[in-house]
């Protein structure tokens, strides 16, 4: 009986964002969203979330942790417009309004296994020195539309940024029919190409 060939490979992403390290601020939550190509689609989980509200421990080191489970799987038949997991962290200012502390974005790791990734994070810096100290009095800062665009490239290279903070988000990662369709996502091979490359014929 012959075996039917797929037509699509599957993405599994279990893990979750641990927490984040912002040393200058506390009382922070972070929004995250899954951003794909054209090819992709989700076809079981939360394609966006928002965690709890944590502040700093007792511990020295002072980091903020969420533990917020991430879940998903996701169908495709090209690699191209591979996912990427967008997250953003928002807390009170000195008057209470909530603010965002950093954008930052990681693509979904290719091999299956355990990862680990640190986002660095930032946020939009105002032009002038006047706008700078009215979003402050005001309690507006700068912060984009959609954080989906932090993703993305067009439009990038015109908006000021500032460094500020890392997230940690851990992953588990499953991958279903891709040899199936061509696409090897395995370890590459640590033999040298001098050694590999003995016994062929010189051409």
């Amino acid at each position: 009986m012959a075996t039917s060939n797929p037509s699509v490979f599957l993405l599994t992403v279990n893990g979750q964002i641990e927490g984040a390290n912002f040393p200058e601020f506390d009382n922070l939550y972070c929004k995250y969203s899954f951003v794909y190509g054209h090819d992709w689609a989700p076809s079981s989980g939360l394609e966006e979330g928002i965690t709890q509200i944590t502040c700093k421990g007792s511990q020295s080191s002072h980091k903020l942790i969420w533990n917020f489970p991430l879940e998903i799987t996701f169908k495709s038949t090209n690699p191209s417009g591979w996912p990427q997991l967008v997250v953003s962290v928002y807390g009170p200012d000195v008057f209470g309004n909530d603010v965002v502390r950093g954008y930052g974005a990681t693509h979904i790791p290719v091999t299956a296994g355990q990862h680990a990734r640190t986002i660095p994070m930032f946020v939009p810096e105002p032009t002038w020195r006047l706008q700078k100290f009215t979003s402050w009095l005001l309690g507006r800062r700068p912060e984009y539309t959609d954080p989906k665009v932090v993703a993305q490239g067009e439009g990038r290279e015109v908006t000021r940024v500032r460094s500020q903070g890392f997230v940690s988000v851990s992953f588990h990662i499953m991958t279903k029919d891709m040899k199936k369709l061509g696409y090897d996502t395995g370890p590459s091979s640590t033999v040298p190409y001098a050694a590999a490359s003995e016994g062929q014929p010189s051409i």
